[in-house]
């Protein structure tokens, strides 16, 4: 029984693809993905090597989907609260000259 549940299996040997099945896979993938794009990316194709470049958007749709909600601008503080917690120049000046000297 366990050889019916265990032993019954073949391995199946990968398909080998052409370079030719190969090639018109990824550009039927890549239309097909472009396609459902609203922002499109610029396609550059360089002759002398025949390579491509893709500018793509800043984000994608899916990577939008995933960032954290942007956070609130935390709210500044009030020009007089904010001169009133920094000490004046005058009582600095104050200060300094009150201290002791050591000798």
């Amino acid at each position: 029984m366990l050889r019916f549940l265990f032993g019954g299996r073949k391995e199946e040997e990968a398909k080998v693809e052409t370079q030719r099945e190969t090639f018109t896979r990824l550009v039927t993938e890549l239309n097909e993905l472009m396609d459902g794009m609203a922002e499109k990316p610029k396609v550059t194709i360089d002759p002398n090597d025949g390579s491509l470049a893709f500018d793509l958007p800043e984000t994608m749709p899916d990577e939008a989907l995933a960032l954290p909600a942007p956070e609130e601008p935390k709210a500044e503080k009030p020009e007089e609260e904010a001169a009133s917690e920094e000490p004046s120049a005058e009582a600095e000046a104050g200060e300094t000259e009150a201290a002791p000297k050591a000798a």
